[in-house]
């Protein structure tokens, strides 16, 4: 077979954007690009997955672990379907990832053929930036080129279609120069971003007359914790972050007030409560009642994208610019002043004890607060997190305290379940010398995150270090909801909607050949964190935990309290979850 067809070129080009690592599927729409990354194996690895989803999961995760551009692969109708969710997913949350998928043969086109989807329609939104059909050979370069600058410029997916027959074509020499023919390359950088000095002064300004100054960081902070902290410092600031903002800063400084929002702490609902100043880093935290009242502060956003601005909370002054840039220029602008910072280390004092008072609380089964927390003692300085969607996101939000510099990812503004196993998975094939650790429930498990475990037990013999540490919550129930019905509906839990299968996680561990702990008390929680991150081969550390401990907002409002708690009267078996709530409510009083 020829060397230089259409699908040769796919993967050259993508060699050519250093891409090292493609995840996919299998399937007879993409067979040619699947025959040519055969003919290069020795230049890019192609990763298969249990399912496209998962496929396009370990995309958006290679992206957010610091790998560049994910790159995902799926044949025509059900597979390029199912990417959808994980493309989503890098959509939300402003990751960069190039989907390619197959298409039936162009001459088909219309004629209803087998597995023929409408691929234009179905990715028109979630890859709105770029997507494009390859409807000759000649278009190849300049349209994978092109989906590469714009994800990166974007920061969001792009979606390349390729039919059958355009893969199966002959590739056209490269350079020829006629009109209709476009000559592209792979050159690419990013610009450095800055605001003019009258609009810096402006919002030095406005901080400077600030007396009860918040800074709230997000994901968009990231490389800009160094001026970060020196504001703070200068201004007697109090700092909370977005959850995708949780990993960047140290979360033991005095003045670090924890996550804020409805899975956040009691430090960071106060800090927004109090302060007349808010500074806006790298953020668009969707939790809006969460901010300060209206009327009550002004504030100053920084952000890299212009359409991010004002979008959740009024601005007076407005930074477009990267985060460190724009954050290393305001820094000698700003005089030091003492602010409210005795306040807010008061703040952030009280919620270290009502955090321990919780961590502290022995429910009849489990507390999965203990045993997230305990995990923070033995998480390794170059450990990757992964972290599911569920009651799982609360403590790690609250009580995981991370390593300095340790990344840590989870689907947080699509919130989908079932993205800790394929964000784990991506993060250990990007750094096979560092270990990993999945949070997950056991709704997430059941969902995707067994299948991947699949995964996991095939290729973890080639890895430098072993240590893949699963924590699966096995309560029994999708918790999250259940206590979502309770607050914001005023329904009891309905355990049909709600209950989730039992299954031996630990056991289904060792049955792949990886090793399975099962935690039932207190006292084995620790053993077990030393166990699992000591081992010499992936570890499913199952924790049959309590479903009944509460998934309290904080500084819940009254009404809400009264309506949960009238609620869980109506369920058989309420007692134990009514008391847990009356005894964290009165923690916060």
């Amino acid at each position: 077979m020829s060397s230089t067809l259409v699908a040769d070129g796919i993967v050259s080009r993508l060699v050519d954007w250093d891409v090292r690592r493609i995840f996919g599927y299998a399937g007879d729409g993409v067979d040619p690009i699947l025959a040519a990354l055969r003919r290069q194996q020795d230049r890019i690895e192609l990763v298969t997955a249990r399912h496209e989803e998962m496929a396009a999961f370990m995309a958006t995760g290679h992206a957010k672990y610091g790998g560049g551009v994910g790159v995902c692969l799926a044949t025509q109708g059900p597979g390029a379907v199912h990417l959808l969710n994980g493309l989503y997913d890098a959509k939300l949350d402003r990751r960069p990832v190039v989907a390619i998928v197959g298409q039936v043969v162009s001459s088909a086109l219309g004629s209803g053929y087998q597995q023929e989807v409408d691929l234009h329609t179905l990715f028109k939104d979630v890859c709105a930036q770029y997507l494009q059909v390859v409807s000759s050979p000649q278009q190849l370069p300049h349209v994978l080129d092109n989906a590469f600058r714009t994800a990166l410029a974007t920061s969001s997916p792009v979606c390349v279609i390729v039919p059958h027959d355009v893969q199966q074509a002959e590739a056209p020499e490269p350079g020829r120069q006629e009109h209709g023919f476009v000559v592209s390359s792979t050159a690419y950088a990013q610009p450095r971003t800055i605001p003019d000095v009258a609009r810096l002064e402006l919002a030095a300004d406005l901080l400077g007359a600030g007396r009860r100054v918040a800074i709230l960081a997000g994901q968009g902070a990231a490389g800009a914790e160094g001026p970060l902290r020196e504001i703070a410092e200068r201004l007697g600031a109090g700092i909370t972050t977005s959850l995708l903002g949780k990993p960047l800063l140290d979360e033991s400084l005095p003045y670090h007030c924890g996550v804020m929002g409805h899975l956040g702490t009691t430090a960071s609902a106060d800090l927004m409560a109090g302060c007349d100043t808010l500074l806006i880093v790298g953020s668009n935290d969707p939790w809006t009642e969460f901010y300060p009242a209206p009327g009550q502060a002004r504030a100053v956003q920084v952000d890299v994208a212009a359409r991010n601005i004002g979008t959740k909370f009024p601005v007076e002054v407005a930074l477009v610019g990267d985060a460190a840039s724009t954050l290393n220029a305001l820094v000698p602008l700003l005089s030091t002043q003492p602010g409210w910072r005795p306040e807010v280390e008061s703040s952030v004092t009280a919620w270290r004890e009502l955090a321990g008072q919780r961590i502290a609380q022995r429910p009849a089964r489990l507390n999965p607060q203990l045993v997230v927390s305990e995990l923070s003692a033995h998480l390794p300085p170059d450990v990757q997190v992964a972290v599911d969607v569920g009651s799982v996101t609360y403590w790690y939000a609250r009580f995981l305290r991370l390593p300095s510099g340790a990344p840590a990812h989870l689907s947080s503004t699509l919130a989908s379940m079932g993205s800790a196993m394929p964000y784990g998975i991506a993060a250990k094939l990007l750094h096979p010398d560092r270990p990993v650790v999945a949070l997950a429930g056991d709704g997430a498990m059941q969902m995707n995150g067994l299948s991947e475990l699949i995964t996991v037990a095939d290729r973890w013999r080639r890895w430098a270090d072993p240590r893949f540490v699963v924590l699966v919550l096995n309560n029994g129930d999708l918790a999250e909801v259940s206590w979502e019905q309770r607050e914001m509906e005023g329904d009891p839990r309905f355990p049909t909607s709600q209950t989730v299968p039992p299954f031996p996680y630990a056991a289904y561990a060792e049955l792949l050949g990886l090793k399975g702990l099962r935690v039932e008390e207190p006292g084995q929680v620790r053993q077990a964190w030393t166990e699992a991150l000591s081992a010499d081969r992936p570890v499913v550390v199952e924790a049959v935990v309590d479903p009944d401990v509460p998934l309290l907002p904080p500084r819940q409002p009254e009404e809400k309290l009264r309506q949960t708690l009238q609620a869980l009267e109506q369920e058989p078996g309420g007692e134990q979850a009514r008391g847990l709530l009356r005894e964290q409510r009165d923690g916060e009083q």
